[in-house]
């Protein structure tokens, strides 16, 4: 009899329930143009309408736009930030870790405390300050969040890294006559990826709270709509309209919660042994 221990990490339920939910994500913002053409800013009924409502299974805003085209087109955006955050944060987090992990001494010095540096700061208000500084463009909202996120993926780089450079492998790799950078870059980085991929899947769900948040306080981009703009400009009416805060918070919450559930699974496939004694 199969068991869910027997099971593949990523075929359990809850990393396939993750899936599931990108899946059907992926769908929506590849075919969101198709879906709902045109400027989803746009008014495209009675205001105030109930979900189910014909031609409008979200139902309408106070302004009369279409909340179902607000959300998928929000998908877009959200996410294009999350992964813009993803690929800046864990780019820069590899370099720094890898650089103080391999090289080590006054180089791995520099960069830990840099690191902490970073990390002593509190992230959210300093992303808020940077976004409220500067023209609050989906490139500044980007490297704002992104600047608070590269710690967390450099310190774990590093840590598998100083554990990687005294493996007799490297050293023969070393003895060979290979350098410093093709070794790091050949030898030891391919073993840490796999931490890597684990980070930035948990980096996107981080990104996507942190964005949603700015966007929810009125400070995000003004250049396209996202699911925290949904939440905050609809919170006043919950009373009345309560599908307007409803349905966005829903999206960020199962979005957050699916890639957290594939990032679990992603590290009870790669680091089997870190889950042992576990379900």
């Amino acid at each position: 009899m199969t068991t869910t221990r027997s099971l593949h990490p990523m075929l359990r339920p809850a990393p396939l329930f993750g899936l599931a939910i990108l899946a059907l994500l992926l769908f929506f913002v590849l075919c969101a143009d198709w879906l709902y053409p045109g400027n989803p800013w746009r008014m495209a009924g009675r205001p105030n309408l109930p979900p189910l409502s014909p031609g409008f299974p979200a139902g309408t805003d106070m302004l009369g736009r279409n909340l179902a085209a607000g959300l998928v087109h929000g998908a877009r955006a959200t996410l294009a930030v999350a992964f813009g955050v993803m690929a800046i944060a864990t780019s820069t987090g590899v370099i720094v870790g890898l650089a103080a992990g391999y090289l080590g001494g006054k180089t791995d010095a520099l960069l830990m405390r840099l690191t902490e540096f970073v990390q002593t700061i509190p992230g959210f208000l300093l992303t808020l300050l940077i976004v409220a500084i500067l023209s609050a463009t989906p490139r500044d909202v980007i490297f704002a969040i992104a600047l608070i996120s590269w710690p967390s993926v450099a310190r774990v780089v590093r840590a598998e890294t100083l554990a990687l450079r005294r493996l007799d492998w490297v050293r023969a790799a070393r003895l060979g006559g290979l350098s410093q950078t093709r070794i790091a870059l050949l030898h030891v980085l391919p073993n840490v990826l796999p931490q890597v991929v684990i980070q930035a899947s948990l980096m996107v769900a981080s990104a996507i709270m942190i964005e949603s948040s700015i966007s929810f306080l009125g400070l995000g981009s003004r250049d396209a709509i996202s699911w925290g703009f949904l939440l905050g400009s609809g919170r006043t009416a919950f009373s009345v309209n309560w599908w307007l805060p409803t349905l966005p918070g829903f999206a960020i919450f199962f979005t957050v919660l699916a890639f957290n559930l594939v990032g679990d699974g992603l590290e009870r496939w790669l680091h089997p042994d870190s889950r042992r004694g576990q379900a």
